[in-house]
This record gives structure tokens, sequence and C-alpha cells, in this order.
């Protein structure tokens, strides 16, 4: 999606708490011609969030958009799941996307705001809560005069550009300033299933 933003011309900020991770991102757009800057922050932290924020404001004099993943997920079962794994799920998913969409009704109204949902292929009982949230509060967002956006794919990335095109597009579209209109909608991206890795022989046990 990043890649995708900078094809179109966008300046694009990734912010994440992964620093080796976000270098990488922003180097492989720089080589694609595309313009990155890598911020280390965690989103699911208010004050974090707004000193990012205004980090982009500094170097770029304005932020036109942001593309925020509420994705995070668990391979524990509901059941076995505990407290904290389950809080981490909530920090991640739903406390950073309220209190990114906050912020921004505070500061920067006119900025647009698309959350990338929890997978469609998720189904854990720890899941239905975070979208409904998530859900909720894209419904009635346009109530606050918010330009924000629910975008759910229906599987996590497969790193294949190609396969995962469908996402980007939606994506950039919503970015579009001749949509700005469109808000409060809850999209469902259908992708095609990821090739399944193959693990050779000498490594089975």
């Amino acid at each position: 999606m990043s890649a995708a933003l900078a094809r179109e011309g966008a300046g694009v900020v990734l912010i994440g708490d992964n620093s080796e991770t976000l270098a990488a991102a922003a180097s492989g757009i720089e080589l694609a011609g595309g313009a990155a800057i890598p911020i280390k922050a965690d989103v699911s932290v208010p004050l974090d969030w707004l000193s990012a924020q205004n980090r982009v404001l500094e170097i770029f004099g304005a932020l036109h958009g942001i593309v925020h993943l509420a994705d995070k997920r668990t391979n524990t079962v509901f059941n076995m799941l505990s407290e904290g794994e389950w809080m981490n799920l909530f920090n991640c998913n739903v406390k950073s996307t309220v209190a990114i969409a906050q912020i921004l009704a505070r500061r920067l109204p006119d900025t647009w705001l698309t959350v990338i949902g929890p997978h469609l292929d998720e189904t854990g009982l720890q899941v239905y809560p975070q979208r409904g949230a998530i859900r909720g509060l894209v419904e009635n967002g346009a109530g606050v005069d918010l330009r924000i956006n629910l975008v759910s794919p229906s599987r996590a990335s497969s790193g294949d550009e190609i396969l995962d095109r469908p996402l980007a597009d939606a994506v950039v579209t919503l970015a579009s300033p001749r949509l700005r209109h469109l808000r409060g909608n809850l999209m469902d991206i259908p992708l095609a299933p990821a090739p399944k890795v193959r693990v050779p022989e000498a490594y089975l046990l």
C-alpha cells in the first residue's frame, strides 16, 4: 500500500515499532523512485502517535491522509487467550484506531483515515468485538465529520504485490481528493488465495 501511494506521488511516512522493518520498507520505496521516511512510534500510545504526527507536520507541513493497520492477529485459540494477549490485540487494533481518529478530529479534521481492519479469514471469537468496535467507529465517524473508511481484506498480505493489488487499489482510490465525500464506508476486499509455501523435504520432520 505504501509503495502504491508513493507511485502516485505521495510522500510516505512509515510509522511502527520495528525500526528494521520500517527502514527496509522505506529503502524499497526510495529505490523505486519514491519518497519515504521511517518513524519509530507505538501508535497505540496516544502521546507516541501525537509526537509522530507532529514530526510529519514538521517535515512536510501537512498530513493529507493516514492508512492505519488495525490487523494484528493471534494464533492462540479463544479459550486459551490470556488477558495480556487480549489486551495487546485490543491496544493494537481498537485503542490505536480510536486514538488516531480522536486526535485527527481535534487537530486535522480534513485529513482522511483509511483503516485496514482485521482480516476476514480470522474466525476466533476474539476478533468479533474488535471488528464490531472498529466498524461502529467508522460508521458513525461521519457524524463528527471524520473522513474515515474501513477496508477489510479477505486475508493477510501475501508479500506478492500483484496478488495484493486489489487492497492497494482500494487504498489509493479512497485517498483521491475527488472522493473526499466518501466516509463511513465498510468495504470487504476479496484477494486471490496466497500461494502455499513449500517446505523442502530435507526439513520435514
